[in-house]
Parts: structure tokens; C-alpha cells; sequence
């Protein structure tokens, strides 16, 4: 299928930068190319979701819904859910389907659905020890009026073992862009970031930029922290001190009341490559073609 989407390949021409101490400079270095290379869609991921959006025929699309309860009743499923925007006004609510895709991380899964009846206890451990990628984690992102590291030589990637970050990139959205981006991997564990606040990290991420990238790093237009640990759509308490990432579990259920009435489409349940958003296609593409298959009998 061709969406018809722009894309650009990541940037990562010139050198790279690798922080060793506080006390010393970086040393500059030859940078690296992804292979395959690293691709980037003009616009973001949002693109992405309009244009889909946009194809769908005759879609019934509920949003700012929390599902609570599967129920499985003879040929069908009611999802029970409730509006999740207002605090104050959450009348329980249902809508009745042959087959539910769990477009999910697994063990959110089982941390945040009720299922009518129980679901297989073997596949309900599963599910809840399968982590979902990047609950732990936390990205800075700074944005800039331009890319002024690229006028150094550099490519706006960096390795440190000094921290906050340990690895940083240009996040860029190609030359038309009219604002430039750096984005890195926060290495401090989710309970310490908790303790430090959101304020204080933000500067030492900028105060790292400066040690790297000089005193033109201080001039931000905006800067974000996005800390999924702290999302209670993202992660659970079980998140918080797994890093590790899990073999992707088995996305049906087998036998029982359940059996053919849900599937697992979330990238977590892809076999080749959980957790990336190429793992999400796979995991949706095989997986709703198994649905269609099942449909036809």
C-alpha cells in the first residue's frame, strides 16, 4: 500500500561526539551510518495516522475512551469503557463487536482490562511479564532556530558516560524545517528522575548540550521531557525497574471462551522486531490477516 508519505533519511553526516568527563572536553570523533538506514517521515509519525485516518471507510472512531472490561457473551465481545477526559463524569458505556485487536502493549493488557471470563492463567502471566518498550525510558528534546552543531562538522549525535543523557541525536524534520531538533535517551533510572522533578532535569540536559555542542546550545525555543514511566497509559509499577526486552509472547488465545474473539496487534507482540514502529506493521499485518482469515471460515 502506498501512502504517499514523504520521508528523509536520518541525519548523520559529520562527526560525533563521545563524553567521557565532566572535567574534559569531548572527544570529537568519525561518526557511523545505520545500516539499514534510519528513516524519517516528513511531518512526524502524525502524518502517518491522518493519512490512515483518511482511507478508513465508514469508521466509527471513539477517542478519549478508557476500555475497563472485556466481556465475551455466546458470539460476541462488549467493551465497557467510560469517557476518560473528564474526572468528574465517567458513566460506564459498552459497545458490542465480533473480535477485539489489542493495539496495546501486553502487559497494559492485563493491568488495565478486566476480562468476563478470566483469560488462560498461563497466558495472563505471559502477557504480564512481557515489558513494554521504552516504559522505563525518558527522551529530552530541544528544539533550535537551526542546526548550528552541522556548522561545526558535527552530525548532532553523541555517546556520554557522564549523563543525563547517554545518547544523543539530531531529530531534525529535514532542511524545509523551519526549527532544528536534538533529542537523547535519559540514562537516569525512572524512580530517580521522579525524585529529581521535571524542571531540574530540563536544566541538567541543557547544562549537557553546552558541555557538547558549546553556548549556542543555550538558546532554546522550547524544551520537552517525555518520561513514559510517568504515563499511566504507558507503564505500571512492573515497568519501572525492567529495562529488559522481552521475546515477543503469543498473541491468541488457543482455547477456551476466548478462543478466536481477540488478538494482539500492539508492536510487542511482533516476532522480528518488537517495540519499533516496524514492529507495530508487522505485528497489525499478520495479525489482522489472521482475523480475515478466521472470518472467511
Amino acid at each position: 500500500m502506498d501512502l504517499e508519505l514523504e520521508s528523509f533519511n536520518q541525519y548523520d553526516t559529520g562527526n560525533m561526539l563521545i563524553e567521557r568527563s565532566r572535567s574534559e572536553p569531548p572527544n570529537e570523533v568519525a561518526g557511523f551510518v545505520s545500516s539499514p538506514v534510519s528513516m524519517r517521515l516528513k511531518q512526524g509519525i502524525e502524518s502517518l495516522i491522518k493519512v490512515l485516518r483518511k482511507r478508513l471507510k465508514n469508521p466509527q472512531i471513539y477517542v478519549s475512551k478508557q476500555v475497563t472490561m472485556l466481556e465475551q457473551q455466546q458470539d460476541h465481545v462488549v467493551l465497557h469503557y467510560h469517557d476518560n477526559h473528564d474526572n468528574h463524569d465517567k458513566q460506564p458505556q459498552s459497545v458490542t463487536v465480533d473480535h477485539v485487536l489489542l493495539a496495546i502493549p501486553p502487559r497494559l493488557v492485563i493491568d488495565l482490562i478486566r476480562f468476563t471470563p478470566e483469560l488462560p492463567s498461563e497466558l495472563t502471566k505471559h502477557w504480564q511479564n512481557t515489558a513494554t518498550w521504552m516504559a522505563p525510558h525518558a527522551k529530552y528534546i530541544a528544539v533550535y532556530e537551526h542546526p548550528f552543531w552541522l556548522e561545526q562538522g558535527l552530525s548532532g549525535s553523541a555517546r556520554s558516560l557522564v549523563g543525563p543523557m547517554v545518547e544523543i541525536h539530531d531529530a531534525s524534520q529535514g532542511n524545509e524545517s523551519n526549527h532544528a531538533t536534538l533529542f537523547g535517551f535519559i540514562g537516569i533510572p525512572a524512580t530517580h528522575r521522579k525524585e529529581i522533578g521535571e524542571l531540574q532535569m530540563k536544566a541538567y540536559c541543557q547544562q549537557q548540550l553546552v558541555r557538547l555542542f558549546g553556548e549556542q546550545a543555550n538558546n532554546l525555543k522550547v524544551d520537552v521531557i517525555k518520561d513514559w514511566a510517568q504515563d499511566g497509559y504507558t507503564a505500571t509499577q512492573q515497568d519501572a525497574n525492567d529495562a529488559i526486552h522481552s521475546l515477543a509472547p503469543l498473541c491468541y488465545v488457543e482455547h477456551g471462551p476466548w478462543q478466536h474473539k481477540l488478538t494482539g496487534i500492539a508492536s510487542e507482540w511482533a516476532v522480528e522486531f518488537p517495540g519499533y514502529l516496524a514492529g507495530a506493521i508487522e505485528a497489525a499485518e499478520l495479525d489482522v490477516s489472521r482475523y480475515l482469515a478466521l472470518k472467511a471460515l
